[in-house]
């Protein structure tokens, strides 16, 4: 892509010339030497012709530089009479962009002889003519310029006449046939010669026509233009049949001697092809509209006749009017089609000219661009402009723009003339990809096979082509963290998230990591999101038992016999790895010695009596409490309770040891020995307790007996019977066979500390 910028174009103007049908592939001129570039240099820049018309008429050689003819040119087609004749063109050189004007000439060659339109001319002369008397001949037509155009006339050789070559104010030249003698119609009624007109060239042409005299018979009057010149103006989109003039003149002869015929004496081909005259009213007409642009002025040799043959002659000049009927052209001579968005403001995306026929104000031209778009109008040289970028540009906001360029003059009315061109925007790496979240969160079930797709990610880039093209992949985590890359899988084209093992809830329930969306651009451009993976619990674990110890074969308790309906006889605890309902665990009551004796809470696992227990209910219960989780299939696992019936609780090691319907002794001996030493540490740690509370009495009484001899006693004694009812209950956990003393200090009524100490029988 070629960034083409205004400072470093320059416009210089070459000249040249070639004679007009030259022959093709002709040299004209080597315009490497010009430029001062050598072949490859021009071969390099990618040096072009760019005509200002639509025909090509040279060719550039990038090899040599060479600039030849292409095609023959005929100046006379070209450019008629008009002189000089240029065929103008512009050399663009790229890599910078110079623009160089030039014209080549056609120098004139004499490829056309003098034409008569009438081969015969004949002339009507009164035999009282004086000599001396000019009559004003046919001119013949040349259609070369210069020295190759007509330039003087000739006649053969006669006894009455000679010729003299005059020439008119636009440098063409006519012939004057002057009268040397006298003519005598009784001698010779007709004078007959040759007229020759011969141009300049090398070797010259010639035309030849025949003159043929009359002598009439006198006619002494003859006839007299109301002016010799006539002015004229006539715009040029008059129609055909529209009168430019009329000219009038007057006989004083009589009869058919004084009656005036008007004619145009035929000196062009332009001429022959514009006017006609009415030959009685003297009116010129246009045979077909004029037009400025091929033809400004004409000059009318108008001719009046009388009845008697006598002539005279005024000369008719009509100018032509320009209007504005010529719209301007716009020309594009360079147009670069696709452009970069990362081109910068001032980038040249085309040159051309603009060119209005007409002339003053009607050809004067001006440019603007229409609608609102990033683009101006540079002027580089008279009626050369370029247009360029005015702002940066963005292809993801505006992919392609048809820029209008109208060219309007200052006529009266203005015409005006538009060219679109069309400009598309090739994409730059200038936009990251976008993901549509910031963080996506995915759900796969704990246990699930490796492979399993869990969701798409999804990134968008607004650029094209190779450049929004989005490739997806894991962010490598810091160092000294999990390696979440080994539990999934980024597919890079469609950003296919899957699980590449299976995953443990208890383990792992989540985790996250980092996915980055990079394009195809050059450098990439990159954007990250967060994934997050959410394990969703499967029902993999069953209940563990925490007590009673799963170990064990079954759970020692003791509970009394006097236990009522609801008493609490022991709890079962389990815990469940598993997450939400397949963590809820349920409790009930599988397997029991007597089923009607106890209940499990169906959520708390407390193990209680479901009545109370009557002396018919066997000294050992064995109880089997199902827990099961609420998961889909539940799983589930049994606890073992033995539970002891005692009298009270120092029947418990007897109860617990010696069971003669037992037949699972071996099975619990272990579990009876470790209730035996419970018992014994509990005895122990009593005993203890109760010599402290003692020590701590007998320190009291010291120092209240001290306090008595201070003071008037006032002790407040408790007997036993204040407690039977009001502290201490038969219906208690423990057996009747404890009693217990309190003994209070004078004024603890109020005390929150008791102390408690056995009566033993």
């Amino acid at each position: 892509i070629l960034l083409l910028c205004l400072s470093g174009m320059r416009a210089e103007l070459a000249r040249y010339s070639v004679p007009e049908e030259a022959e093709r592939g002709s040299f004209v001129v080597n315009i490497a030497k010009d430029l001062g570039l050598t072949g490859e240099e021009l071969l390099a820049r990618q040096a072009r012709l760019v005509p200002e018309g639509e025909k090509q008429y040279f060719q550039l050689n990038q090899h040599t530089g060479d600039l030849v003819v292409r095609e023959q040119m005929d100046r006379e087609e070209l450019c008629g009479q008009s002189e000089p004749c240029l065929v103008r063109f512009e050399v663009l050189l790229e890599s910078p962009l110079q623009s160089f004007r030039a014209e080549v000439r056609l120098t004139d060659i004499n490829d056309h002889a003098p034409v008569f339109l009438n081969k015969e001319i004949v002339l009507k002369i009164p035999e009282s003519t004086m000599p001396e008397t000019r009559f004003l001949l046919e001119s013949a037509h040349d259609p070369d310029v210069g020295n190759n155009s007509l330039q003087h006339y000739s006649i053969s050789s006669n006894e009455y006449f000679h010729v003299y070559t005059q020439r008119r104010n636009d440098g063409r030249r006519y012939a004057e046939l002057v009268l040397d003698r006298a003519l005598d119609r009784e001698q010779k009624a007709e004078v007959d010669f040759s007229i020759t007109a011969v141009d300049g060239g090398t070797p010259p042409r010639s035309g030849t026509a025949l003159i043929r005299v009359v002598v009439l018979d006198i006619n002494d009057n003859i006839p007299v233009f109301t002016r010799s010149l006539y002015k004229v103006s006539v715009t040029e989109n008059n129609s055909q049949d529209t009168i430019v003039v009329v000219v009038s003149a007057s006989d004083l002869d009589s009869g058919t001697n004084g009656e005036i015929v008007y004619s145009i004496v035929q000196n062009s081909v332009e001429n022959f092809e514009t006017f006609k005259i009415n030959p009685e009213t003297g009116q010129i007409r246009l045979k077909k509209p004029l037009d400025y642009e091929e033809k400004k002025t004409y000059e009318i040799d108008v001719q009046a006749t009388d009845g008697g043959g006598l002539s005279t002659h005024c000369k008719v000049e009509v100018q032509v009017k320009d209007v504005n009927d010529n719209a301007p052209e716009v020309i594009v001579t360079s147009l670069t089609s696709t452009l970069s968005e990362a081109a910068p403001p001032n980038t040249v995306v085309a040159l051309f000219n603009v060119r209005d026929r007409d002339s003053g104000d009607n050809g004067r031209t001006t440019c603007e661009l229409t609608g609102e778009q990033p683009f101006r109008i540079t002027l580089l040289a008279a009626d050369a402009y370029a247009l360029v970028t005015s702002e940066t540009l963005d292809r993801e906001q505006v992919e392609e723009y048809n820029v209008t360029v109208r060219a309007r003059d200052e006529g009266s009315p203005s015409l005006s003339v538009s060219k679109t061109l069309f400009v598309r925007l090739l994409d730059v790496n200038d936009n990251a990809p976008t993901f549509t979240q910031a963080i996506y969160t995915m759900m796969v079930s704990e246990n699930e096979p490796a492979g399993r797709s869990l969701g798409c990610l999804s990134a968008t880039d607004p650029d094209a082509g190779e450049n929004a093209r989005v490739r997806y992949a894991l962010v490598p985590p810091p160092t000294g963290t999990p390696a979440a890359a080994s539990f999934v899988s980024v597919d890079a084209e469609s950003g296919t998230v899957r699980s590449l093992r299976p995953l443990d809830y208890e383990k792992v329930p989540a985790f996250g990591v980092a996915v980055r969306a990079a394009d195809g651009g050059s450098p990439p451009l990159s954007a990250q999101a967060v994934l997050r993976i959410v394990v969703r619990d499967e029902n993999d674990n069953a209940p563990v038992l925490l007590h009673p110890h799963p170990d064990s074969s079954a759970a020692g308790e003791l509970m009394p016999r006097w236990a009522p309906s609801g008493y609490l006889v022991a709890k079962v605890v389990a815990v469940d790895a598993d997450a939400g309902q397949n963590a809820w665990l349920s409790y009930e009551l599988a397997k029991a010695t007597e089923p009607g004796l106890f209940r499990v809470g169906l959520h708390s696992g407390e193990v209680r009596t479901a009545r109370a227990v009557t002396e018919r209910d066997a000294a050992r219960q064995r109880l089997i409490v199902l827990v099961r989780d609420r998961g889909q299939p539940p799983r589930s696992t049994t606890a073992t309770l033995a539970v002891a019936l005692v009298d009270d609780f120092s029947d418990a090691f007897h109860q617990l040891g010696h069971d003669p319907a037992s037949g699972e002794q071996p099975q619990v001996a272990e579990e009876e020995t470790l209730t035996t030493y419970l018992i014994a540490s509990l005895v122990c740690v009593s005993s203890l307790f109760l010599l402290s509370v003692l020590v701590l009495t007998a320190n009291t009484l010291c120092k209240a007996r001290v306090r008595a001899e201070l003071s008037p006693p006032s002790p407040s004694c408790y007997t036993d019977g204040d407690f039977a009812t009001e502290g201490m209950g038969g219906t208690g956990t423990l057996s009747p066979a404890y009693r217990y003393e309190m003994c209070l200090t004078s004024g603890s009524g109020r005390s929150e500390f008791r102390f408690l100490r056995p009566v033993l029988p």
